[in-house]
């Protein structure tokens, strides 16, 4: 079941590339812009089809996003059918056509997910509360440390925990009581775990719990490892915990009448949350750029930890949706609704080789009354995406050494 899920997940991820790009396919067409080629991802090119309609389907390599290829997509083309020779508000709308199928199939998902049981991702996460009911909670192991008790008891991540105590005296743990509760309680004693993984049968192991005088010396020296390397951005080996794991939740909560309001609540807060994490991200960048330059060593690991821990790439995008899998279809589908209003987003940002750099090229140029010679205009879009390649490359050289 969780490999159908991750297959059924990277299936739905392709599928809000081709939904992006059918907006603007679509708008295209309807404002009589002719459509060269439709593609999936970016070259090198790895299939193409020559439709009954003229245009080029192609399925490409690097699975950075897609694109629609118009007829004369230079500002400055003046011949028929080509997007050049569009009025301006064709043009706008044929450029926001994506981000707006993004922002549809977000909401949708959303408000499918509030009726049936929305994974809280936050602690305040939106809800109309008089229209919120807890459909289900579930405690996760979320790590397991090397040498730990759990990782002795064969427990491993995204484990579903569902009851721990003396053997004979097992204690069901749910949203009223915590894993912690219960490790403090029993520290030092060889404790029966019941759990689950992978939505199969239920299952048990022991472990003997660590001492509070091992935790307790443990947390002491991490502490005095911080203070003295002065940043928490540091390859630190966390303190030991009583069992060894970082402790993790699953709660789902559903809606009725307020589900669409609910979705707009969501999205609304998880879009104020990707532009805080795009500030972490840009001010860790400076602050790479500042220590690299004045030779602040600091500075400059910092940076590069505030300014990794905010982005991921397309590594980081399947390791989530291989975590997602093992916690059902309303989780996969979080993700993807996520994924989806994520990349609406980030092709509004004035971001040159992306739809919002090209829309605010375009409107600039207009309201100053010059448009963009043929040449600046690709000058600006690749270098743009040169920018952007070379992005994705970090993120996914950073994501590989988080993940692997």
């Amino acid at each position: 079941m969780t490999i159908l899920l991750l297959i059924v997940g990277i299936i739905l991820f392709i599928g809000l590339v081709v939904i992006h790009e059918f907006g603007h396919f679509i708008m295209a067409r309807r404002g009589g812009v002719d459509v060269e080629e439709f593609g999936i991802f970016f070259p090198p090119r790895l299939y193409k089809h020559k439709t009954k309609g003229g245009w080029d389907f192609t399925i490409n390599a690097l699975p950075l996003g897609g694109f629609v290829k118009l007829k004369g997509e230079h500002d400055t083309d003046t011949a028929k059918g080509s997007f050049g020779a569009a009025p301006l508000w064709t043009k706008t709308k044929i450029m926001a056509a994506g981000v707006v199928m993004n922002l549809l199939i977000a909401f949708v998902l959303l408000t499918l997910l509030a009726l049936i049981g929305m994974p809280k991702l936050v602690d305040n996460q939106f809800t109309v509360k008089s229209d919120t009911k807890v459909s289900k909670s579930v405690s996760l192991v979320g790590a397991v440390e090397k040498g730990s008790p759990a990782e002795k008891a064969g427990l491993k991540a995204d484990d579903e925990l569902l009851a721990i105590g003396p053997k004979g005296h097992l204690q069901a743990l749910n949203a009223n009581s915590t894993l912690r509760d219960f490790t403090n309680k029993y520290a030092g004693q060889t404790v029966t775990i019941e759990y689950k993984r992978g939505g199969g049968p239920v299952q048990q192991t022991t472990a003997t719990l660590l001492s509070p005088s091992v935790v307790n010396a443990s947390q002491k020296a991490y502490d005095t490892k911080v203070a003295a390397a002065k940043t928490d951005c540091t390859n630190i080996p966390l303190p030991k915990g009583y069992l060894g794991i970082t402790p993790s939740s699953y709660t789902a909560q559903r809606s009725t009448w307020s589900a669409p309001v609910t979705a707009v609540g969501v999205a609304g807060q998880f879009t104020a949350l990707t532009f805080e994490g795009l500030g972490h991200a840009i001010g860790g960048l400076g602050s790479t750029i500042a220590g690299g330059v004045t030779g602040n060593s600091a500075a400059r690991q910092n940076g590069q930890c505030s300014a990794s821990s905010q982005v991921s790439g397309p590594v980081g995008i399947f390791v989530v949706l291989k975590a997602g899998s093992s916690l059902g279809y309303q989780f996969m589908l979080m993700i993807i609704a996520i994924i989806s209003l994520t990349l609406a987003i980030m092709n509004i940002l004035p971001v040159p080789a992306l739809d919002g750099g090209r829309l605010w090229i375009t409107l600039i140029a207009r309201a100053f009354k010059r448009p963009l010679s043929a040449h600046t205009e690709e000058v600006v879009n690749a270098t743009g995406f040169l920018i952007l390649i070379g992005i994705v490359i970090l993120v996914t050289i950073v994501d590989i050494q988080r993940f692997f």
